[in-house]
């Protein structure tokens, strides 16, 4: 399982099992920003346990769903698609637009200065 790739419905519904630890379809229809059948949220999962993604367990006439890869994982994978498709495999351009973000607030910036210097092994 190296390259981690979710549809954008399969990821909505991992981003619910990430954040909450493990839950039912029903906890995952509740969580979602898109309103969704209950037959829909079940298909995902069910599409994500075949992917070996999720694994279930059963929990009285339910099943609860647990995540079997980390939001970590999927996060590299994902970001290694976006480097390659749009800076041309360059991580300092992938970065040089991300510290250009007029969003990112003063303590934002100063936490990935702290995360680079920690990389580069000093205290700058």
């Amino acid at each position: 399982m190296t390259d981690v790739h979710f549809p954008p419905r399969e990821l909505a519904v991992m981003s619910v099992l990430w954040k909450l630890g493990s839950a039912t379809v029903a906890d995952v229809r509740e969580h979602l920003d898109e309103d969704l059948a209950y037959t829909s949220v079940l298909s995902a999962l069910q599409t994500l346990e075949k992917k070996g993604f999720v694994r279930p367990e059963s929990e009285g006439r339910a099943y609860r769903y647990f995540p079997t890869v980390a939001a970590e994982k999927a996060g590299r994978s994902a970001i290694g698609r976006i480097k390659d498709a749009i800076f041309q495999g360059s991580t300092e351009r992938m970065f040089a637009q991300l510290v250009s973000d007029k969003q990112l607030s003063r303590a934002e910036l100063e936490r990935m200065r702290t995360l680079l210097a920690e990389r580069l092994g000093d205290d700058a």
